[in-house]
């Protein structure tokens, strides 16, 4: 049996202000920062250790994984970070404030942006600042793998390759590993482990900075998953 550590990051000053936020990059909260440590001094009283860590490009999913990995005296693992790990790219809502776009649009029209596996949200244009071929990190990025905007099948398909090539190999290596995204890109990667439908994705809601630990047979299926809290 394998087990694998997913943990969204800790609360960020966007979520506490209920705005969208995909790429941009936005810090942890101060609560954020309590919830990542709290995760990883109950992941060291359990006994849990990782001889490698995958995270996003995005400052609150490696502030997190680093804290986590400081309260368990972890920092020197080697850890692998991925734009492809991301938030979905949330198009024109990225930044505006959740309440004022149901007010808007109204609520089932957000609940299909928010849930919706194959709805999209309204897109930018490349003269947008929120454009992401304008910041340095994604400079190796095709045009293609650019996004305007992306809904959650899109993020699960820009998921999917870097957990078949660099997630799964760490593990059938034996390696224990742990996982530090986001609330969608992870959601996409459990509808894969978990073989969802789209419409239970659309329940699935991971809290900040909870580890949830992945129990997996030698062929990777799910025994079982639980939070540790």
């Amino acid at each position: 049996m394998q087990k694998l550590l997913l943990i969204r990051h800790g609360e960020s000053i966007w979520n506490q202000q209920n705005r969208f936020t995909g790429w941009t990059d936005v810090d942890l909260s101060e609560n954020g920062y309590r919830q990542a440590k709290r995760a990883g001094q109950l992941l060291k009283k359990h006994c849990y250790t990782f001889d490698t860590g995958f995270c996003s490009v995005l400052k609150r999913s490696i502030k997190t994984l680093d804290i986590v990995l400081e309260e368990m005296d972890l920092l020197w693992i080697p850890v692998q970070k991925s734009w492809r790990l991301n938030e979905r790219f949330y198009g024109a809502l990225q930044g505006l404030n959740k309440d004022e776009v149901t007010a808007q649009y109204g609520a089932e029209q957000v609940h299909k942006w928010r849930r919706d596996p194959h709805e999209l949200p309204p897109a930018i244009t490349k003269d947008d600042d929120r454009y992401p071929g304008k910041d340095p990190r994604y400079k190796n990025l095709t045009e293609r793998e650019l996004p305007l905007t992306e809904n959650l099948s899109e993020t699960m398909d820009r998921v999917l390759p870097f957990w078949h090539e660099n997630i799964v190999a760490a593990i059938r290596m034996n390696q224990k590993v742990i996982v530090s995204a986001h609330g969608n890109s992870l959601r996409a990667l459990i509808q894969y482990i978990d073989h969802l439908s789209d419409e239970e994705v659309t329940q699935l809601d991971l809290p900040t900075g909870v580890p949830l630990i992945y129990e997996l047979d030698d062929q990777l299926n799910r025994i079982r998953h639980y939070y540790l809290e």
